[in-house]
């Protein structure tokens, strides 16, 4: 076995020396002992002898002349001699304290020598116990060998994939700088496209203002000289209706055209004609072309100038049915859930929420079945709509844009960028070709989506928190606790109705003329449209909205209305009375943040901040 080293090598010569140095100093008592012992026998035994030969015979007594030791202490004087029982005395009693000497020294060499034994013993104990621990450091040993060399290849295991660490690091510096550079260039490239759009647009618009222009002159230049042409008595109410049909090319202006074609047969059958009359029919058809063609300006909203088609959400609600009891309870989305909204006329129902996914629902059989799911979008949703068609939904999102899905594709159709701060809600008007977002940029836009252009953008003082449209009419709530009615036709502000607290969420009823909002001060207020006044304040025990995109809705047929609260309860309350109708407390354990009802009044949909959707019945 090879010798050992190190610091192990060390402990061991240490106890190694002990040993043999407390066995030398063992030793070394009995070195002095045992000598003295055999002189102690070799005395007795000499004494033994010189008491034999001194013993006297019976019958003679002899006179000894030898001198020894016990003379020279016997002797009182020089010429006195001791007798031989004397002497014997004398040796006797040496004799006899020898003997006990020897017995004492025995003793003590009996005593020593068991003492010997027990540490020989524990000496042989110890070195087995060291054979054990050198036998055990041996192994330890091995084992540490075993244990270097893992470490040793865990190192270079570590120091290759460190080194592949660096390589893929290096990589991925590296595409995201491309990254960095390709979204760059996306944006640029978006940025190009809206200007490319916004000039095509315009040069669309500026080609429709010329060619309409044109055409109205020339109309006009052809009526004029019509009316200036001498009318006879025997033309026909024919001749006159084809000259002014020549400038006419709209539905709308041949079927006015056509009434006055009528009422000319009229007066051309009476008896009695004048010039003034019928010069005066020709003033009054170039008139009514004129207004025609200047209404057919103004009414265009797309770029052929045709009419885009009209959606009312018409309710089918026949009784609206209070919820009082969750039928289905499930986790919607994987975050926050921040919007629902249902499609016009339908059980159909879309949830939105910070885990940017928008999830279709069905409402069928008291459950909600997943529909769809809708990709793509750029950040936590905050607002939902449904076109008047329920074809299409808007969205309103954290990433300064809101887009635009088709029911029934994964992936957006449009985005509609150009606010520079969250998108705070959107909303579709009264035509599905036609949005308006608010945003906390203190900005409103009107889009046209046909083209996904902003066609106006008007400047607020503060953020606008939610939206809504009427016929002709915009209304935003705002951050600085104040609602404003915009006129789409007109560039400022209508009117402005302070509220207490900051507005969360705007609802308008089916009829247009009542609009519910709800506010930070933990109220929600009904306003009369028709005097523009508040007509009702709603206040509960307990309600407390529990974000700053609290949304509020009238029921189908505005006997109600609905919120939540931040402790997970549903309040309702009664539009004519003002009255709380009542409060249920139901699964969620958040605040609520969405709430929605039904078309057909008879369940309502709640979502709240922990991630939940409920079914209410």
């Amino acid at each position: 076995m090879a010798a050992p080293r190190g610091p192990a090598a060390a402990w061991k010569r240490h106890i190694v020396r002990q040993l043999r140095q407390r066995d030398s100093t063992q030793k070394a008592l009995f070195l002095e002992l045992v000598p003295a012992y055999n002189r102690l026998l070799e005395k007795a035994e000499l004494l033994a002898q010189f008491s034999e030969s001194l013993q006297p015979e019976p019958n003679s007594v002899t006179h000894t002349t030898h001198q020894g030791p016990w003379e020279e202490e016997s002797e009182p004087d020089s010429d006195q001699v001791s007798s031989p029982a004397t002497l014997k005395m004398k040796w006797q009693k040496e004799e006899e304290r020898l003997r006990l000497r020897c017995g004492q020294m025995a003793y003590q060499v009996v005593e020593k020598s068991a003492a010997l034994g027990a540490l020989a013993s524990e000496l042989e104990e110890r070195q087995s116990r060291l054979a054990a621990q050198g036998a055990r450091v041996a192994e330890l040993e091995e084992a540490r060998a075993q244990l270097a060399g893992q470490v040793e290849e865990r190192r270079a295991r570590n120091a290759a994939q460190r080194a592949a660490y660096d390589t893929l690091r290096v990589r991925a510096g590296l595409r995201e700088a491309t990254l960095r550079r390709l979204e760059e260039e996306v944006q640029e490239l978006l940025r190009q496209l809206v200007q490319l759009k916004a000039r095509a647009a315009a040069q669309r618009n500026l080609r429709n203002e010329r060619r309409e222009r044109a055409k109205q002159a020339r109309v006009s230049q052809e009526l004029k000289q019509a009316a200036k042409r001498p009318v006879s008595i025997s033309e026909s109410p024919e001749a006159l209706g084809s000259v002014v049909r020549e400038g006419a090319e709209s539905p709308a202006l041949a079927a006015e055209l056509q009434a006055l074609e009528s009422e000319a047969c009229e007066k051309w059958k009476r008896p009695f004609r004048s010039a003034s009359a019928t010069s005066l029919t020709l003033s009054r058809c170039v008139d009514v072309v004129k207004g025609l063609l200047d209404f057919k300006k103004r009414r265009g909203h797309s770029i052929g100038g045709a009419p885009e088609p009209r959606y009312q959400s018409i309710p089918v609600c026949v009784a609206v049915r209070l919820p009082t009891r969750a039928q289905d309870v499930l986790d919607a989305h994987l975050s926050e859930v921040n919007a629902v909204r249902f499609a016009p006329s339908s059980s159909l129902l879309a949830t939105g929420g910070a885990d940017r996914a928008i999830h279709l629902w069905n409402a069928v059989g008291g459950r909600l079945k997943a529909s769809q799911t809708l990709e793509g979008a750029g950040g936590s949703i905050t607002s939902l709509d449904f076109d008047p068609s329920g074809s299409q939904v808007l969205a309103a999102t954290y990433n300064k844009a809101a887009q635009l899905w088709r029911v029934g594709e994964a992936q957006s159709k449009e985005t509609l960028s150009g606010h520079t701060d969250k998108v705070t809600a959107a909303k579709f008007k009264l035509t599905r070709h036609q949005a308006v977002t608010g945003s906390r940029d203190r900005t409103v836009k009107e889009w046209d989506l046909g083209r996904a252009y902003c066609s106006r953008t008007i400047n607020v003082l503060s953020y606008c928190n939610d939206v809504v449209c009427g016929d002709h009419i915009i209304i935003s709530g705002h951050n600085d606790q104040k609602i404003r009615f915009w006129d789409s036709r007109g560039p400022r502000c209508t009117q402005v109705i302070p509220v207490q607290g900051r507005v969360t969420s705007l609802n308008l009823s089916h009829d247009q003329l009542h609009l519910l909002s709800c506010s930070r001060d933990d109220t929600l207020k009904v306003i009369d449209l028709r005097v523009s006044n508040i007509r009702q304040v709603f206040r509960a025990d307990g309600f407390k909205c529990g974000s700053d995109w609290t949304k509020a809705v009238f029921s189908p047929d505005r006997s109600y209305a609905l919120a939540g609260s931040w402790d997970g309860a549903l309040y309702i309350w009664d539009v004519d009375t003002g009255k709380l109708e009542s409060s249920v407390q139901g699964p969620h354990c958040a605040a609520v943040n969405a709430v929605a009802w039904c078309p057909s009044g008879s369940h309502v949909v709640s979502v709240d901040q922990g991630r939940k959707a409920v079914l209410w019945h």
